[in-house]
This record gives structure tokens, C-alpha cells and sequence, in this order.
């Protein structure tokens, strides 16, 4: 048996220089550049939703209420007292300019500086926070029998209970063993009865109301005309019956309503706040209240939960900057689902037609520059556009055709979430039909030839290969105009959005789904939170949680279409490489 041997291999040697000195691989350090850039673009992004989510949480975390003592030979005072009491939300540095030579010289840090103090009691004191000297201040104490009370108006009040009162004499005071007790089952009749008023008046008041107001319009219309014919008069008196029967309706329900307003009035509570001074307010204007000073980590955190979900399941008030923000959150869901319906036809017919049947030559590749240039433009003009094309003219002429009683007062003529989402389809529709071609052009020829070389027309190759290995691609479009248009806020200011809406686009009245209303929208209500609320301190906290809340909105959509995206991906796997 003979053995063959093999030459040994040359092994690979790095490249070297004349001087027998190694090569540096060329472009290197520009990979580490890259990966810098990414890193730091990642780092941005990470702080941003960090700065938003930490700032957006901690609005609903309850905090201890403070009693802040303060020198007696200091300058601070505090509705000419020397002392407040407050939540203490910031500790910053003073501006320099506000420093006196003696605080510039002082040793001591803390006169330099100054903390925040959320104050509550806005109708007792007219501000509801206030900045004092950190230097002034000589003593901080947390007293147990602090309330934190939630309010329908003036926002929170902070107060120690004095007694309850009702309409017939009766008094329970704080001395009593029972006083909490009672004073917890009154709220809790309040806010059951603040739910039947909502419910009456919302919905049932509500209903009728719209339904007035049609009547009112048709009758106005029977009224304007110069003749009216035997047909005309019956059909006024018909409305005229009908309104009457509505106001029969309507009266029982008003009384109803009344009579659950009175008894939120007949309780009292009398407390005192930190100036000394006794005050007065309803039970029935209570929310909620608690001991912020007497709660377990435990007891924050049911608190801290409770509270979220009333801020997401309630409605506003106080310029918004009190309640709830679900009217908000309905809307831009809506929008941006309306939206996406009527975005995806318009835009994957016409990236099918410019990839698959259009002659490829100067016209097309125009419409393609056209596109792309679409993309880049303002959205203010969309929404001007938008204004003028889908609510004048659009709108106008539904209004004329279909709407004759209601004029001159606008239906579809005016601002409404169809329009508003028409406007945003046609704003995102580009970003689609880009999407939707480099999509169509990622699936293999062999694919398009197959299908035709067994008898297939061009439209089924479509239909049944193309589009179904396309599909992923086509919402990667999806998701990035849905994640543009759920935030956008200039052309919504034009066609539809109001600062408070109140009734949903949708629920339970005929024909339950109403195009032609107004609607609240969460990026319109960060915007009127921001620059338009009269208390811009208080409104502060709602900006970062409803920024918050928009945020994990989009993420929500974006997800559900990425999941069907990825199905899909899966599915089309082996046709599409």
C-alpha cells in the first residue's frame, strides 16, 4: 500500500508594505464611526422616552404633603405667614440676578437656591405653586392628618378636616371616631350619583339633544320657504309633533338630573388650610381624597394604579388640565385607523400601476419625482388643502345634495374626523407608494415568468404571487405612515380637531358611526396643554404624561401592523427568495 503525499497548502499572508511593514486595512476606522453615530443616535433616542416616561409616571405617584416652617427674620413669606405647605416637586438653582450680595457671599449653598411647592387650594391662595428661598427654610414636617383631595373644579386642595355638615344641622367633626368612615361613604354616594348624572345627561339628554337639533334645522327649513304646499305643512307639523314628544321626554330626564345635582349639595366640608383660615366646599365637588402622609409603599402604589386608569378612562375638565384625557386617545385611535384605511387602496393601486403596467420612460419617472417631492412637503399645506378641497368643496357639496334642511348651518361643510383622516391619507400616501414599489420590485422575475409560462394573466400573477410575497414590504409603508400621521398636529387644527369634543365619533346613537363630528386628538391636546392653558405650571405634568400616552399609542399600532407583517413574512417566505 503506497502513501501519497500532498503538497502542503500556501497559507494567507496579510498584505505587507515595501518595507515588509503590515497593511492597515483601508476603511476601518470609519466603521468605527458608524457604529459611534448609532450609538449616540441610540443614546438620544433612549434619554428622550426616558426624560418623557419618567416625568409622564411620576405625575401619578402620590407624594408627601410638607408643612415648610420658615425663618422669622427671613425674608420669605408666605401670604404673610412663616410657613406653607405643599408637595415639594423641584430644587433647582436661583437665577443669579435674583441673588442679593449677602446670598452671593453666603457659605451656605441652600441660598443659592430654591424649591418648588405645589400648593394646591388655587381658590383660597390664586396660584396653585409657588418658588421660596431654600435658605429661608428652617424646618420641613410631614403631619399624618394632611388631605389630598381631588376637586370637579380649582384643582386639588390640600387642607386638614375640621367637620361635615348637612342641610338639616347634623355635624360630624375630625374628633370623631366615625368622621372618616362617613366621610368615605359620602364620596362614594357622590361619585355614583356624578355617574347617573353623566349618564342622563351625556346620553340620554344628549341623544335627544341631537335629535332637537336636526328637527330644529328641518323645521327652520320649512319655514324659510316663500310657499308651502299641503305637503310641506303636513310635514312641518309632523316635525313640530316630533319635537314636542322630544321635549316630553326631555323634561322628566332634566328633573331627574336636578334632583341628583341638589343632593350633591347637601353635605358639607369644612376644612382648614395652612393660612389658618376655615373653608367650605360641597362633597358633591369632591372626586377622591386620601392621607398622602399616612400611605404604605403598598397603599402609593394602588393609588399610583388607580390613578392612571382614571387618567386614562376619564373625560377633561379645567382647560384639561384636570380629568382625564379617553375622548383624546378614541380620537386619534379612530383617526389613524380611518386613516389607514383609505391610505392603503390609493396607494398600493398606484405603485402597482407605475411598477407593473405603466411604460417606463419620462412621464413615469416624473410621477415618481412628483411623489418623492410630496413627501417633503410641509403639512400645513396639506392641511390647507384638505380645508379647501375636502371640507368646502367636498363637504359643501354633500351638504347641498343630501343636507338641504340643515343649511346654511355646515354637516359634512365643516370640520370632522372623515376629513381630517382623508387629509392625513393624502399627506401619507406617498410614503405608501414608495414602500409599495420597492416591495413589487423585490420579488423575483422567476416568479412573474413561472406564473405566466403556465397560463396565468398578468393580473392573477398579480393578485395570487406578487402582492401575497409583497405584502410585508407593503406595511413596512403601513407602519411608517401610520406612525406620521398619528402624530401630526398642523393640518389637524384645519380640518377637524378641537380642544374639547363633546361627544365620540362613535357610540351608541344611529347611525353610530358619525364622520361629520369634531374630535379631541392627543397631539392637539399636548399642543393646548403646552401654549394655550392658563395655568401653565399645572398643566406641565399632563404635557409629559399625555406625550406619554401618545407615544405607547403609535407603538401599539405600529406593533399590531408589524406582527402581521412578520405572519406574512413567515408565509411568503420561500416564494419571495
Amino acid at each position: 500500500m503506497s502513501t501519497v503525499l500532498e503538497e502542503p497548502r500556501p497559507v494567507a499572508r496579510p498584505p505587507r508594505a515595501a518595507n515588509n511593514a503590515p497593511v492597515k486595512p483601508v476603511g476601518e476606522v470609519y466603521v468605527w464611526v458608524t457604529a459611534m453615530g448609532l450609538a449616540i443616535g441610540l443614546f438620544m433616542i433612549l434619554f428622550l422616552l426616558g426624560l418623557i416616561a419618567y416625568n409622564g409616571i411620576g405625575v401619578f405617584w402620590p407624594r408627601n404633603v410638607a408643612v415648610v416652617e420658615f425663618r422669622e427674620d427671613g425674608p420669605t413669606r408666605f401670604m404673610g405667614g412663616t410657613r406653607t405647605m405643599g408637595v415639594i416637586t423641584l430644587e433647582q438653582a436661583r437665577d443669579v440676578r435674583d441673588l442679593t450680595p449677602e446670598q452671593m457671599e453666603s457659605p451656605h449653598p441652600a441660598n443659592r437656591r430654591e424649591k418648588q411647592l405645589f400648593l394646591g387650594n388655587r381658590d383660597a391662595f390664586g396660584q396653585a405653586f409657588a418658588f421660596f428661598n431654600a435658605g429661608d427654610i428652617v424646618d420641613v414636617s410631614y403631619p399624618k392628618n394632611v388631605i389630598r383631595a381631588e376637586r370637579m373644579e380649582w384643582g386639588d386642595a390640600l387642607f386638614f378636616p375640621v367637620r361635615i355638615e348637612d342641610s338639616a344641622g347634623n355635624v360630624v367633626s375630625v374628633d370623631d371616631a366615625d368622621f372618616d368612615t362617613e366621610l368615605k361613604r359620602l364620596v362614594r354616594e357622590v361619585v355614583s350619583r356624578r355617574t347617573q348624572i353623566s349618564r342622563i345627561e351625556r346620553h340620554q339628554i344628549g341623544r335627544i339633544n341631537l335629535q332637537m337639533r336636526d328637527l330644529e334645522l328641518e323645521e327652520r327649513f320649512y319655514q324659510r320657504l316663500d310657499e308651502r304646499s299641503a305637503a310641506d305643512e303636513a310635514a312641518l307639523a309632523a316635525v313640530r309633533e316630533r319635537m314636542a314628544d322630544l321635549q316630553a321626554e326631555y323634561q322628566p330626564l332634566a328633573d331627574r338630573a336636578g334632583e341628583l345635582r341638589a343632593k350633591q349639595r347637601e353635605h358639607t366640608l369644612v376644612y382648614e388650610v395652612i393660612t389658618g383660615q376655615q373653608r367650605s366646599m360641597p362633597v358633591g365637588d369632591l372626586v377622591s381624597y386620601y392621607y398622602p402622609n399616612q400611605l404604605s409603599v403598598l397603599g402609593k402604589t394602588r393609588h399610583f394604579f388607580a390613578h392612571i386608569w382614571d387618567f386614562l378612562s376619564g373625560h377633561p375638565r379645567e382647560a384639561n388640565t384636570e380629568g382625564g384625557i379617553f375622548p383624546a386617545i378614541f380620537g386619534t385611535f379612530v383617526m389613524t385607523l380611518i386613516m389607514s384605511i383609505a391610505v392603503m387602496p390609493f396607494g398600493v393601486m398606484a405603485a402597482i400601476y407605475l411598477r407593473e403596467y405603466a411604460k417606463q420612460g419620462p412621464l413615469v419617472r416624473s410621477v415618481r419625482i412628483a411623489i418623492n417631492n410630496l413627501a417633503g412637503v410641509p403639512s400645513i399645506v396639506f392641511g390647507i388643502f384638505g380645508l379647501g378641497f375636502f371640507v368646502y368643496f367636498v363637504g359643501g357639496t354633500i351638504d347641498q345634495l343630501f343636507y338641504p334642511k340643515g343649511l346654511p348651518t355646515p354637516t359634512f361643510g365643516t370640520g370632522g374626523i372623515l376629513w381630517a383622516s382623508l387629509t392625513l391619507a393624502l399627506m401619507t400616501v406617498p410614503v405608501v407608494i414608495v414602500a409599495t414599489e420597492e416591495a413589487l420590485a423585490a420579488v423575483s422575475r422567476g416568479i412573474r415568468e413561472g406564473s405566466l409560462a403556465c397560463g396565468a394573466s398578468k393580473w392573477q400573477t398579480i393578485q395570487h404571487l406578487v402582492l401575497p410575497a409583497s405584502a410585508p414590504g407593503i406595511l413596512t409603508g403601513l407602519v411608517l405612515a401610520m406612525a406620521r400621521g398619528a402624530g401630526e398636529v398642523a393640518p389637524l387644527m384645519l380640518v377637524g380637531v378641537v380642544a374639547l369634543a363633546p361627544n365620540l365619533p362613535i357610540d351608541g346613537m344611529f347611525p353610530f358611526i358619525h364622520l361629520e363630528r369634531k374630535f379631541m386628538h392627543l397631539g392637539f391636546h399636548i399642543y393646548d396643554l403646552g401654549f394655550q392653558s392658563p395655568d401653565s405650571e399645572a398643566a406641565k405634568p399632563m404635557v409629559f404624561a399625555t406625550t406619554l400616552v401618545l407615544i405607547l399609542v403609535v407603538i401599539v399600532l405600529n406593533l399590531t401592523a408589524i406582527m402581521v407583517r412578520n405572519h406574512l413574512r413567515k408565509k411568503y417566505a420561500a416564494g419571495t427568495f
